[in-house]
């Protein structure tokens, strides 16, 4: 799956298009993600007699294919591609081979560099 946890994307269909959020939870199997204020659902707890009935509202996921990325560097929502570095002399017969990683479909830089320097900036 090209979205990851912590990617922020756009809802680009549904009742919800337009709105952007953080993906909280990622569904490998089922291609489903949860996104941060998006898809807000409301579950009714009956009363017993140790608690009050409540209500109470959460994300609920909901298909990957609804939601595009929104790249970091060009801020724009874009397709995401994947892009492994040419093998340098030395690495061809050693066996390493270069580490897959995710680029933006329109302006060709890395997502997932661009991505770690943003936590790192929140983080200080």
């Amino acid at each position: 799956m090209k979205i990851k946890v912590k990617d922020k994307v756009l809802v680009a269909d549904g009742k919800y298009k337009g709105k952007t959020g953080v993906v909280m939870r990622v569904f490998e199997k089922t291609n489903r993600v949860t996104v941060e204020k998006v898809n807000i659902r409301t579950r009714h707890i009956k009363k017993t007699a140790q608690q009050a009935g409540q209500r109470i509202k959460y994300e609920a996921p909901f298909d990957v294919s609804k939601v595009m990325l929104i790249c970091p560097n060009c801020n724009k929502a874009a397709r995401v591609a994947y892009s492994i570095p040419k093998k340098g002399p030395s690495e061809r017969h050693s066996g390493r081979a270069g580490k897959k990683f995710r680029v933006c479909a329109k302006c060709h830089e890395s997502v997932e560099q661009a991505i770690s320097k943003a936590d790192n900036k929140k983080k200080s």
